[in-house]
């Protein structure tokens, strides 16, 4: 089922995996889905990792590679559905950056064969050693994936072979970093919507009314798909203080004041669950569509998370 069909009947409740670093074990990954799946979760975002070029030495020789450090979306993709079948919904991410419109379109096929009806359109950022692509921004491939809705592939039309994706893109209710402002980044994911894209699941915000602020912003330009606040569940000092260094996100004040009064690693762990879960009905109250609980691949405070939250309505 399309996502914005899942959001039209009922608030959702969707989680983001990471795929495991090359030669892990997909069992963990598993492990962690099957206690989430006892709450309902209406779907899985995997996230996608770009490639990278690295110079490696070899005895008398170096060479040039080509490394991704967790490869396995598309792979993990297909387990899921195979192992879950019809109990929820995969969101594989497409990543702009170190492909061409020949291999995506390629990809696309594959993944419309295997049954995926929803991605997520996500740029990409640059990594130590860029690596060109045909895109330049993530409206680019929401463009060419609306295009293959209705059956124009590259260099050809297909009228019978129309896929039918589902398209969801970030947004950033504290702006990109590389954008010099909110409005200007808003104007970068209205250009996204105006390309065909159905839905908006945010960067993490710890702020409620800040997502609130970030919709109003969005409605008054004319973007009207539903948009899903992201939400970490953030239970040491420690990530409190990484966080921001890395999403670009604000951390409130009365949180950090919280967490630095802990005596414990366990009080740590039990101020960020009740934060998050506080967090989570006032984005709701607020009028959110769902959430997005971000695991990175861990699941233990997101399940402590989802309990005492309780069955969404």
């Amino acid at each position: 089922m399309k996502i914005v069909d899942k959001i039209s009947r009922q608030k959702v409740l969707s989680v983001e995996i990471i795929p495991p670093k090359k030669g892990g074990d997909v069992d963990e990954i598993f492990k962690t889905l099957d206690k989430l799946m006892e709450f309902d979760i209406s779907f899985v975002n995997i996230t996608r990792h770009p490639v990278e070029v690295e110079y490696v030495e070899f005895g008398d020789r170096i060479e040039k590679v080509y490394k991704m450090k967790r490869p396995g979306t598309v792979g993990l993709t297909a387990a899921i559905l195979r192992r879950y079948g019809d109990e929820i919904e995969v969101v594989p991410h497409l990543i702009c950056k170190g492909m061409n419109k020949f291999e995506m379109e390629n990809l696309l096929i594959d993944l419309w064969i295997m049954g995926v009806e929803n991605v997520f359109v996500v740029r990409g950022e640059e990594t130590k050693t860029p690596q060109k692509g045909d895109y330049t921004y993530s409206y680019e491939l929401v463009e060419q994936i609306a295009k293959m809705n209705e059956g124009k592939y590259l260099y050809m039309e297909i009228p019978e072979r129309k896929t039918d994706f589902c398209i969801g893109v970030a947004g950033y209710p504290e702006k990109h970093f590389e954008s010099p402002n909110l409005d200007e980044d808003i104007s970068f994911l209205k250009r996204k919507i105006d390309a065909g894209a159905h839905f908006v699941i945010t960067q993490m915000v710890f702020d409620a009314n800040v997502y609130a602020d970030f919709v109003e912003r969005c409605r008054r330009v004319g973007v009207d798909v539903p948009i899903l606040p992201g939400v970490k569940p953030v239970v040491s000092l420690k990530s409190v203080y990484a966080i921001p260094k890395k999403f670009f996100v604000n951390i409130p004040q009365s949180f950090l004041e919280r967490m630095k009064d802990a005596r414990t690693e366990s009080e740590e762990f039990e101020i960020g669950v009740s934060f998050t879960v506080e967090l989570i009905n006032e984005l709701l109250e607020k009028g959110a569509p769902g959430v997005h609980l971000f695991t990175m691949g861990r699941g233990k405070e997101t399940c402590e998370v989802l309990k005492r939250l309780g069955r969404f309505s």
